[in-house]
């Protein structure tokens, strides 16, 4: 069996995906890795962006790992052969309905943020989005002519009880094990999928987690409370939306998407799937100046969660704390390193 599956993806997915692998080899020689095509990398050399190999490799290996998909050369190419298309196909594939998302100040680079240091200095927040179900999936979903002329375009918000359950039980789960607390965020002000998440969240707190202190705040305002008060939010547990742009805002307040992880869960026993939020960069792609980070916390994130390795996890995330320490740095963040001395500065701290 495959214990890591590297999709390396597009753009600057490949570089990235090259330093995280050279700190598995080194942290775990016995993990077996094999790579696979995905993404644009994929439609380019078999004109699909998921082909049912990788996929079928994904759902048998132990955790997967990937770079990032898409870029302006696919942006001709029909939707359903998009790269983000395969990205889509991948989750629902491998059923991770749950993504955790943490946004983490490390205390060197507090200073990075556009936020003051006051502000986000020990910021420590659990993102908890629904990834299979919501507006990215739900039907009908069309574009199509009007007869007086123009276009009339319809996505679907489509949510079911048990779709919300199993992702609020991991929210209140990850939040026991924090400081106890779990911030559901909709619009049941105004659509009725946000209240019926609204009714679901209560009712499962009541019936199983009464001792997690539950509280609700529309995504609007939790957009703006992000940027005034970060640090009263533990767990933010949310839809596939909202959860996609709070996740990304909340990633600036650390400083950089170069920075945080990502992972999407489903049930026990099944693969993880870890990835780092920022996208493909083609702008920057083939420089080497892309920060690794990310994509090697995503894999302190699969040793955690799926490679059943949390003490090797613990191991890595200090060696990235004491790289920053000491002052590694890629442009993104105020430096100069290469990616691949950035990697080798982790190295060093293993």
């Amino acid at each position: 069996m495959t214990d890591l599956l590297l999709l390396p993806g597009d753009g600057i997915g490949p570089e990235v995906t090259r330093e995280a692998r050279r700190v598995a080899e080194a942290l775990a020689p016995e993990l077996k890795i094999a790579e696979g095509p995905f993404g644009g990398a994929s439609y380019d050399a078999h004109g699909v962006p998921l082909t049912d190999e990788t996929l079928g490799a994904a759902k048998a290996a132990r955790a997967v790992l990937m770079g990032a998909v898409g870029g302006p050369k696919w942006a001709g190419v029909p939707r359903d052969k998009r790269p983000e298309a395969g990205l889509l196909a991948l989750r629902a594939g491998m059923g991770v309905f749950a993504n955790l998302r943490p946004a983490l100040c490390f205390q060197p680079l507090a200073d990075a943020s556009t936020l003051k240091r006051e502000v986000v200095e020990g910021l420590d927040i659990m993102i908890v989005r629904e990834l299979t179900g919501g507006i990215y999936f739900g039907s009908p979903r069309f574009i199509e002519e009007l007869p007086g002329g123009g276009k009339r375009a319809v996505d679907t918000q489509v949510y079911t009880t048990a779709e919300i359950e199993r992702v609020s039980r991991i929210a209140f789960e990850l939040a026991r094990g924090r400081r106890n607390k779990v911030t559901s965020c909709e619009k049941s002000n105004v659509m009725d999928s946000g209240l019926l998440w609204r009714e679901v969240v209560t009712d499962l707190h009541k019936r199983e987690f009464p001792d997690v202190q539950l509280e609700h705040m529309l995504a609007d305002n939790a957009a703006m409370q992000l940027v005034k008060n970060p640090r009263q939010f533990d767990v933010i547990l949310t839809d596939n939306l909202f959860g996609d742009i709070l996740s990304d805002e909340a990633s600036q307040l650390t400083g950089g998407l170069g920075l945080l992880p990502s992972a999407a869960l489903g049930a026990a026993g099944t693969p993880g799937l870890y990835e780092p939020i920022h996208g493909s960069a083609p702008d920057i792609a083939g420089r080497g100046i892309a920060n690794p980070l990310a994509a090697i916390l995503s894999l302190e994130m699969a040793l955690r969660w799926s490679l059943e390795r949390p003490d090797l996890a613990d191991r890595l995330y200090a060696a990235v704390g004491r790289a920053l320490d000491k002052g590694a740095r890629t442009p993104d963040i105020g430096g100069s390193l290469t990616t691949a001395q950035m990697g080798d500065a982790v190295l060093a701290e293993l």
